[in-house]
């Protein structure tokens, strides 16, 4: 059994290496090939000999074709500007054949091979590639995590014209695409999501009802608001001001401080601060993320999506003291595995609504 797994691996490691592989047809013919020299060095027969010469230049000009075919190539992945991860999008292959006017015949294009692991399978065709000229493909592509990803590598292939010999070429593009954390609900999130939305709102209640001044009246103004006894000491007609309601704020602290072996914890609690912050960006609410390292408020010092990147290469930090909160006029939502430390630092302690917690049994507590 391990000698068969090796002897695997060193045939897949082997056929890395080469550029080419004979194909079935391609037996065939050098087993044709191969008889048909016999019989002419053995016979003397110069017809044999003529056809062992076509034969063989066949076989020649076969491999040159199809290397000619391959050469002046030109890949890239044009991706969408925010990728998620876990989830399909779309993104387009654009194959550039720079000979100016020789076109390429019966490209393959394998890209499965040196895709991110969980996508799905993906091999496209181009029956030809005329000179100078460029054709698209639109394929969908799966990324399971969030993160950076640098490098993909794509091989192309060709049997033209005659399919002896199949020929490969591997090109890799260096441009570097940002996978976000996954936006899709987990379980558990659309609740905390609208039991969020609701504290928020019972908070904002009567804020925008404080009375601010007495002004002149406007034309098209709700009469509603007229102060008549103002207006009647003034002898025109006089407004009453209220001060404008406060804007939806919401903190979100993300505790990097986690233990060893927290780490798919880490990975859940870090998907659900990129969910809540993306829908409540969503929803007209000021955003702020907290961590050890970072604080960004939007849309103020930068819109949803800085908040995304950052989460996109987030990792744990050991040690890192814990964030004092020094605003307590919003709603706060704090990630953490340190609840007790988090608690006695006063997070969540000075909300009408105590906030929320979600700590490392994945409950969350007021």
């Amino acid at each position: 059994m391990k000698l068969l797994e090796t002897w695997r691996r060193w045939k897949a490691a082997w056929r890395l290496r080469l550029h080419q592989q004979i194909t079935r047809a391609g037996l065939a013919y050098v087993l044709a090939l191969l008889l048909v020299a016999l019989a002419a060095f053995v016979s003397g027969n110069n017809l044999l000999f003529l056809i062992l010469a076509a034969m063989l230049s066949t076989f020649l000009i076969s491999g040159f074709v199809s290397r000619l075919g391959l050469a002046g190539l030109e890949v890239d992945l044009l991706l969408p500007q925010h990728t998620s991860a876990r989830r399909k999008v779309r993104a387009v292959v654009r194959l550039r054949n720079l000979k100016t006017w020789v076109p390429s015949f019966s490209i393959r294009l394998a890209l499965s091979r040196h895709l991110p692991q969980g996508s799905p399978e993906l091999a496209l065709y181009f029956p030809v590639i005329p000179g100078g000229a460029s054709v698209e493909e639109s394929v969908d592509l799966y990324f399971p995590h969030r993160g950076a990803h640098k490098e993909r590598s794509f091989e192309f292939s060709t049997g033209f014209p005659f399919g002896f010999v199949e020929r490969r070429e591997s090109v890799t593009i260096r441009h570097e695409v940002l996978v976000y954390p996954c936006l899709d609900p987990q379980p558990g999130f659309n609740t905390l999501l609208a039991a969020v939305s609701g504290e928020m709102e019972a908070m904002q209640r009567g804020r925008g009802n404080d009375f601010y001044r007495i002004r002149p009246y406007e034309l098209s103004e709700s009469a509603r608001h007229v102060d008549w006894k103002a207006t009647a000491h003034t002898g025109a007609l006089q407004i009453r001001e209220f001060a404008r309601e406060q804007d939806r704020r919401v903190v979100i602290y993300l505790d990097l401080d986690i233990p060893a072996g927290a780490e798919n914890w880490f990975e859940s609690v870090v998907e659900c601060a990129a969910f809540l912050a993306f829908e409540l960006s969503q929803r007209d609410t000021s955003v702020r993320l907290v961590s050890q390292e970072f604080d960004l408020v939007t849309p103020e010092a930068g819109d949803i999506y800085t908040i995304l990147k950052y989460l996109a290469l987030v990792s744990p930090r050991k040690g890192k003291p814990q964030v004092v909160p020094d605003d307590t006029n919003c709603y706060q939502i704090v990630l953490t595995h340190n609840l007790e430390l988090v608690l006695s630092l006063g997070w969540c302690a000075q909300q009408p609504s105590g906030g929320r917690i979600l700590g490392p049994d994945f409950q969350t507590r007021l």
